[in-house]
């Protein structure tokens, strides 16, 4: 595990970010010598479905896809 400074960590901070990502080992931040905190980086994670296209196929069957949802003497009336 690689260890800095909060000084130079605050100096480095995007590069040794990066390059945590790239070898994927984690970062121990000390202040005086003391660990403070520990950069480290996220699991893998397998890439996400697409939402499109994610219903094809659930609609069984429709008579007139025009007509409205509801007979019209069937609303109520707020006047």
């Amino acid at each position: 595990m690689k260890t800095v400074g909060a000084a130079e960590f605050k100096a480095r901070c995007l590069r040794l970010i990066r390059q945590m990502n790239q070898d994927r080992e984690p970062v121990t931040v000390t202040n005086r010598g003391r660990p403070v905190a520990v950069l480290s980086p996220l699991p893998e994670q397998a890439p996400r479905a697409s939402i499109i296209g994610a219903m094809k196929g659930t609609v069984l069957a429709y008579d007139d896809p025009f007509a409205p949802a509801a007979d019209p003497s069937e609303w109520a009336s707020l006047g």
